[in-house]
């Protein structure tokens, strides 16, 4: 892990940065390849630390204050190992393992299902706005689509899941 210690109105001492190792190791042990900034500041009597990691393209953060700048530090820790394990087990919870992705199945079996219609799904359509309508997907993180009927058009619409994950795409008739 790519660690990289900040001090604003404090002095980083050999102690401090050594604690602050030891305890990213905490978090290290969940990621391959990592970089965590990490700043530490004194304002009066309260020392505040602000951890920032960056790992597998998403980005965990937490910020605490105490009168003790190693409490601090625990707390930060406490947050960002909470951060990562809800965060992992969401992703495993996607990637379920009997869905079509993960079964190892024979090419010529997939050969011989391909151009065929598998699964039929029966849904309501409800009149809803767009941005309602990402709030809609985003209540159930395993769809990737959702189809409403737009209230400032009055026609049918799509909104998708894109690729990267955090972003939606809009689909609307032309005519």
């Amino acid at each position: 892990m790519k660690i990289k210690i900040i001090g604003k109105e404090l002095k980083i001492t050999e102690a401090i940065n050594d604690y602050v190792e030891k305890k990213l190791d905490r978090i290290d042990k969940y990621f391959e390849e990592a970089e965590a900034d990490v700043t530490l500041k004194t304002e009066k009597n309260v020392q505040t630390a602000e951890i920032c990691v960056i790992a597998n393209g998403e980005k965990y953060r937490a910020v605490t204050e105490d009168k003790d700048m190693y409490a601090s530090i625990d707390k930060d820790i406490d947050i960002l190992e909470g951060q990562i394990r809800k965060t992992k087990t969401k992703r495993e919870k996607m990637m379920k393992d009997a869905s079509l992705k993960t079964m190892d199945v024979a090419k010529d079996i997939v050969s011989e299902i391909s151009n065929e219609i598998i699964k039929t799904s029966y849904y309501d359509i409800k009149p809803i706005t767009p941005e309602d309508a990402v709030l809609e997907l985003q209540a159930h993180p395993t769809h990737n689509f959702l189809t409403f009927i737009n209230v400032e058009t009055g026609k049918v619409n799509v909104i998708h899941k894109l690729k990267d994950g955090r972003n939606y795409g809009l689909v609307e008739p032309e005519a």
